[in-house]
C-alpha cells in the first residue's frame, strides 16, 4: 500500500469530508492524544445509504468495535474495516453527535460549536447534503459500560499519536469533525478540544 504523503488536517471543532474509494484506507491520528472525532460514512452517489452503528453492532455483536470489525450501512453493507489500532482499542458506537440541543441541555446559553453543524457543512464543501444525521462512529470516545447497562463520559484512553486505520469497502463519503465538547470530558480531564489528523492510504 502506498502512502499518499498529505497529512489532512481536522481543524479543532471543526469538520472535514473527503472521498475515500474502495479499497482505500484511512489513518486517523489522534495527534495529542485526547481528542474524540465523530466519523460518518456515506456511499458515494447515495447518501441515503449510510454507515449505521445499530446495523453495525447487531452484526458485530459488541459496543466496542476492535480491529477485524466491520461497520455496516443502513441497508446493511459492509463500509469500514478496522484494520489497525493503537489507540488502546475503546471507540463509541452508542452516543449520538452533539448538537445545539445537547449544549442547552448541559447549561450552555450562547451558539456552541457542534458535531451535528459541522458534519453538514462539511458535507457541502462536496456539494452533498444528508438526509439526517445519523448517529457516529465515536473513534477514541471512551464511554465505560457497566454490567447493569449504565455508563459514564470519560477521557480517552489513547496517548498522543495513537491511531487507527479504516478500510473502505465500498466507493465513499467520510466525514471527520474534531469534536467540539468542552462540557463534559470526553475530550479529556481538560476539556480542551484539539486538532486531529487523517492520511488517505491508497489501496
Amino acid at each position: 500500500m502506498s502512502v499518499d504523503a498529505s497529512l489532512i488536517t481536522i481543524p479543532a471543532r471543526c469538520g472535514r469530508a473527503l472521498r475515500v474509494p474502495a479499497g482505500a484506507s484511512i489513518k486517523v491520528i489522534n495527534t495529542h492524544g485526547q481528542q474524540v472525532v465523530d466519523t460518518w460514512a456515506f456511499v458515494e452517489g447515495d447518501t441515503s445509504e449510510f454507515m449505521s452503528m445499530e446495523h453495525s453492532r447487531a452484526q458485530m455483536g459488541t459496543v466496542f468495535p476492535t480491529v477485524g470489525s466491520t461497520l455496516r450501512s443502513n441497508h446493511r453493507r459492509p463500509m469500514l474495516r478496522f484494520t489497525e489500532d493503537t489507540s488502546g482499542g475503546r471507540h463509541d458506537t452508542l452516543i449520538a453527535a452533539c448538537d445545539p440541543y445537547r449544549y442547552q441541555l448541559l447549561g450552555c446559553t450562547e451558539p456552541h460549536a457542534n458535531c451535528t453543524e459541522n458534519l453538514h457543512a462539511a458535507l457541502r464543501e462536496l456539494s452533498q447534503v444528508a438526509p439526517l444525521t445519523p448517529c457516529p462512529l465515536n473513534l477514541f470516545m471512551n464511554i465505560p459500560v457497566d454490567a447493569a447497562g449504565g455508563f459514564t463520559f470519560e477521557p480517552p484512553l489513547c496517548g498522543p499519536g495513537a491511531w487507527v486505520t479504516l478500510r473502505a469497502e465500498l466507493d465513499l463519503i467520510v466525514v471527520f469533525s474534531a469534536c467540539p465538547q468542552d462540557l463534559v470530558p470526553v475530550n479529556g480531564a481538560n476539556c480542551i478540544p484539539t486538532e486531529a489528523h487523517v492520511v488517505l492510504l491508497q489501496g
